[in-house]
């Protein structure tokens, strides 16, 4: 649900709220530094939309690309619940906003979206995913479709390379929105 504020008789869109970095982990066990950094690409994320309207986040990059950071903040929600929920945890939920007829929901349907609830669900699915497998081995095994084993050490693995790509992405749209540039 979106949330507005009024302030002397305007009405003031929703902004995306500050994000909470922490810093990477430098030592510890396997499982300890895979979190970390998947913590700290989160919040990357995250951060690259904090103080954004809603408006400011269903921006395109350029045409013909469809790349938005509201539409990466979906996208990862979807790869959140694909990867750790659906494969790794084998849990029946659907997809949420991409269907076998609409592949690219998650990135092409923004423009009535709601981005104070697209951004919640995101928050919703990174706590969902790992509680999904906090109880599962970094050895843990499953398939899909495409791959016939997969790990969950694998898993980790890629999702912080999904978040360091898409914050890379993430980096450019900020700056092309308001100059803001950085970490």
């Amino acid at each position: 649900m979106s949330t507005c504020t009024v302030q002397d008789d305007l009405v003031t869109s929703w902004t995306a709220p500050p994000a909470h970095r922490v810093k990477e982990p430098f030592t510890g066990d396997e499982r300890a530094m895979l979190e970390g950094w998947l913590n700290l690409h989160r919040q990357t994320l995250l951060t690259k939309c904090a103080g954004l309207t809603a408006e400011q986040l269903k921006l395109r990059s350029v045409e013909p690309s469809k790349l938005s950071l509201l539409g990466l903040l979906r996208h990862l929600a979807e790869v959140e619940r694909g990867w750790f929920r659906i494969n790794a945890a084998g849990e029946k939920v659907s997809d949420i906003y991409c269907s076998d007829t609409n592949e690219d929901g998650d990135f092409d349907d923004i423009e009535q979206a709601d981005a104070a609830a697209d951004h919640a669900t995101l928050l919703a699915e990174i706590e969902a995913a790992d509680a999904a497998v906090a109880d599962l081995p970094l050895e843990h095994e499953f398939s899909t479709e495409r791959r016939p084993v997969v790990s969950l050490r694998w898993v980790y693995l890629h999702m912080i390379e999904e978040y360091a790509r898409h914050n890379g992405h993430a980096d450019l749209l900020r700056e092309r929105i308001d100059g803001v540039t950085g970490d």
